[in-house]
């Protein structure tokens, strides 16, 4: 998509933080922006402010984890600027504490904000787009998503698992027109550690199961010299070249690359074996009877 004015975009978790930034971002390139938010007060407060001037933004109370309120939403998009040519699923909660530590009900609220929120969203917009043959997603992860990381476990899975289904649509869209891109920044200045105040009473419990890792927790995400503006820049560039993983801190960069060179081994460690049975993998798989 190498022209951005002109289209229709929707931002989810927009009222604040990297969804604020991209809203910001989109409504500079010449789009028309859908603004979506679980919180009333602070979406229209933030449409308020980036609508000054006349430019058109529309707040839509939206909670991602429900299927039918993301329907709402691409009615409501469609009802004031047309169908959605760009998607931002950025909203997300990010409880911190052991595995072992983390609740049932803490899981549940966060697989529904930070996966289903991803897999309604494509699911709403995606069949559209796709016949349309015009259109891109921008599924917001986070390098917790490619790295495993300690006190964010569950958050950590969750993302992993924005990642791969991200990837997956991305493939299954090739030729279409859509494209996908995913945002793996590392930790940035938000208030993505305070989410526990959007958690709904249905699933109530503690939000961070270590009180003491939860502040070094949010310590580290309010001493973060990285802007939410930062990751918004980082993509909407990758939305114009059309480019997947999109790493707008380069901190993580060493992380990153340390979890591909620890597959890469085991990779060249297997291999090793069955080189020296004189079977190629595939063949011990077809020997097997199933898939490699």
């Amino acid at each position: 998509m190498e022209d951005l004015a002109g289209r229709t975009a929707v931002v989810t978790g927009a009222a604040s933080g990297i969804g604020r930034a991209l809203a910001a971002e989109l409504l500079a390139a010449g789009c028309s922006v859908v603004m979506a938010d679980v919180d009333p007060a602070s979406l229209t407060a933030a449409a308020g402010e980036l609508a000054d001037g006349g430019r058109p933004v529309v707040p839509v109370v939206c909670d991602v984890a429900s299927a039918e309120d993301v329907e709402a939403l691409a009615a409501a998009t469609s009802a004031a600027f047309g169908p959605a040519h760009l998607v931002c699923l950025n909203a997300g909660v990010s409880p911190s504490g052991p595995v072992l530590q983390t609740s049932e009900s803490t899981w549940r609220w966060l697989v529904g904000v930070n996966l289903f929120g991803v897999v309604h969203g494509l699911a709403t917009f995606g069949p559209e787009m796709a016949t349309r043959r015009e259109g891109h997603f921008v599924v917001t992860a986070s390098a917790t998503g490619l790295v495993p990381t300690p006190g964010l476990g569950p958050y950590s899975a969750v993302k992993h698992a924005v990642v791969a289904l991200a990837d997956v649509t991305r493939q299954e869209l090739e030729g279409t027109g859509v494209g996908v891109s995913v945002l793996c920044p590392g930790v940035v200045r938000t208030g993505i550690a305070g989410s526990e105040r959007h958690r709904p009473a249905s699933l109530a419990g503690p939000s961070h199961a270590d009180p003491e890792l939860a502040a070094r927790y949010r310590e580290a995400v309010e001493a973060s010299a990285v802007g939410p503006d930062v990751v918004a820049k980082a993509a909407l560039a990758a939305v114009v070249e059309d480019r997947f993983l999109v790493f707008p801190t380069t901190e993580v960069l060493g992380m990153v690359r340390a979890q591909a060179d620890a597959v890469r081994a085991a990779v060249d460690e297997r291999a090793g074996v069955d080189e020296r049975t004189g079977m190629d993998t595939d063949s011990r798989a077809s020997a097997r009877g199933r898939m490699p």
